[in-house]
């Protein structure tokens, strides 16, 4: 008898409908916690922390650090505790976090818009060398990250970073974090509009007000008029977008809802054109409706995204404007993607005021406090005082004269900083990995820089587009599932049985026209030792079986398993 039947002798009775959980939304009247983290942030804003730091922890040392600011607060002004040394990825699910942590501090310092004149990188710089054991990595968000840190320094760092008007204020926590923009904002010939000025503004306005200090979870922004969409609004929470209305007046289209992570999504449009002026309200009042309605309940429901897959775009745009502007947001054009757009702004091109730019590839965005000293030197000896970073872990200097070129140029490439790398050099990525991350599994910087040299030896004609992102956990820091060869790190078998560091692949994923994720073929793992092998043996497959000017995320999609094992 099938289940819904009702049984002979009694009278059916409709099912009472399950009450749907909480999910810890302020606006519906849920503001008590309802887990250590929102106990934590009601307790004290995460703000506050600066005058513990600066007044008590730097004094008294590591030791007298309180554990909710330790792993929680600390967080408000770009401070982790990087991963004990000597702890394998088998450990790092099993572990508490006090066993993980080490006694130094990841710093991550805020560069909004990516834009950094020549004091502000000799500050970074100098910091890195004299407190950081001269560690430094370009993110793919467009800041710095720096090792070893003691307590005892930062308030010393900060009083430096502050003086060239930087800052590490909400650069990680439950806040909205580095507002990324275009590297060649007011200099790109093609830009449908300089941002500068919106990301000042928002900065200005909101960053550091408690207004937006208590999230549920990150907040990551990007506001650009990049006719290359370089800062990928795709996988923002928020991203403005540059566009031309009817009367071709510029201002933005806006996205909302983008995040990758173990449940990626990409953002929705909301249809809306949003004049320059009027960025900050409606950035604010996104942030606004993520504060009160976001989910609360738990962290790994606690992004927007989830939000907006609930809602949808059109409630989204409405309980925005009703409730938040007071007024509604014209509608407005789509922005018009290029299916061939190089997004990373590496070479030699034009600006618009005739001068040129000069982008150019650290490894995997691994550099020093040296190496950025002696960017700084090259730009000032060239008549620059501009440099960029880039969302892909990429450096851009300004403002360099056609008849120095060569000569910029010169002086990068023998710093190991290339201005025409192979494809493999421009477009491989790697987060921080389990060398300093306490989240990771397996090794990810060392390994995708090894993976580049045998890549360039194995395939030194290899000129295809070809994105190659490391991982070293689940999270995606280093956007794994829009990559065409996306690498999940994970511990695996090798064919001896032994459990060893390797990697789930992801392929065929992308932004742009062809956004998707990459897929995953069943059972499709390596070893981090076989790792090169595979990637060529796939790499001269697609190049065998390619037709003429198909990608090879579109290989991908059409090829059999078998060719992509």
């Amino acid at each position: 008898m099938p289940p819904s039947s009702a049984q002979p002798g009694k009278s059916a009775t409709a099912a009472k409908p399950r009450r749907r959980r909480g999910e810890g939304q302020w606006a519906l009247g849920y503001r008590e916690p309802l887990n250590k983290n929102e106990e934590n942030k009601k307790n004290d804003d995460g703000l506050n922390v600066r005058d513990r730091i600066i007044n008590v922890y730097s004094k008294a040392g590591f030791d007298s650090i309180d554990p909710a600011d330790l792993r929680g607060r600390f967080r408000w002004y770009g401070l982790y505790t990087q991963r004990a040394p000597g702890i394998d990825g088998g450990k790092t699910a099993v572990l508490e976090p006090e066993e993980l942590d080490d006694r130094y501090f990841m710093l991550r310092i805020r560069i909004d818009g990516g834009q950094l004149s020549v004091a502000q990188l000799r500050a970074v710089a100098e910091i890195s060398r004299d407190y950081g054991r001269d560690t430094a990595d370009i993110t793919d968000r467009q800041n710095v990250q720096l090792h070893w840190v003691r307590v005892e320094d930062v308030p010393a760092i900060w009083e430096k970073l502050e003086s060239v008007g930087l800052s590490t204020t909400e650069a990680c926590g439950d806040t909205p974090r580095v507002i990324l923009g275009c590297p060649l904002a007011g200099v790109a010939e093609d830009e449908v509009l300089d941002a500068t000025p919106e990301v000042h503004q928002v900065y200005d306005d909101h960053i550091g007000s408690p207004l937006f200090s208590n999230l549920p979870r990150k907040f990551k922004s990007s506001i650009s008029g990049c006719s290359s969409y370089c800062t990928n609004h795709e996988i923002n929470d928020v991203a403005f977008v540059g566009v031309r209305d009817e009367a071709g007046e510029a201002g933005y289209d806006l996205f909302v809802g983008g995040g990758l992570s173990t449940n990626p999504m990409f953002a929705k449009r909301l249809g809306t054109f949003v004049r320059p002026d009027q960025v900050s309200e409606v950035w604010a009042g996104v942030c606004s409706v993520f504060r009160d309605y976001g989910f609360r309940r738990l962290r790994t429901r606690a992004r927007i995204k989830f939000l907006i897959k609930e809602w949808g775009p059109e409630k989204f745009r409405q309980v925005l404007e009703e409730e938040y502007l007071g007024y509604a947001l014209a509608d407005g054009p789509a922005p018009e993607l290029d299916p061939g757009l190089e997004r990373d702004h590496v070479g030699v091109h034009r600006q618009r005021d005739g001068k040129f730019y000069v982008g150019f590839a650290p490894k995997v965005g691994r550099v020093s406090g040296s190496t950025l000293l002696r960017v700084a030197d090259i730009a000032e000896a060239h008549g620059s005082d501009r440099v960029r970073t880039t969302a892909d872990q990429k450096l851009v200097i300004l403002d360099v004269a056609e008849d120095r070129i060569d000569s910029i140029s010169a002086a990068l490439e023998a710093e190991e900083l290339q201005v025409r790398p192979s494809t493999f050099r421009r477009q491989t990525m790697a987060c921080t990995g389990i060398e300093f991350c306490k989240l990771a599994i397996v090794e990810t910087k060392g390994r995708a820089a090894s993976l580049i040299d045998e890549l360039e030896k194995r395939l030194p004609d290899f000129d295809e587009p070809l994105t190659i992102n490391v991982n070293g956990c689940p999270n995606s820091c280093a956007r794994i599932q829009v990559a065409d060869i996306g690498l999940k790190g994970q511990l695996v078998m090798n064919e001896r049985g032994e459990q060893v560091e390797g990697y789930q692949i992801h392929l065929g994923g992308g932004m742009g026209l062809t956004a998707a994720f990459g897929k995953k073929v069943r059972g499709l793992k390596t070893t981090a030792d076989e790792l090169p092998d595979y990637v060529e043996r796939v790499l001269r497959r697609f190049q065998v079986q390619k037709e003429d000017g198909e990608s090879f995320a579109a290989w991908v999609g059409r090829a059999d398993e078998a060719d992509l094992k």
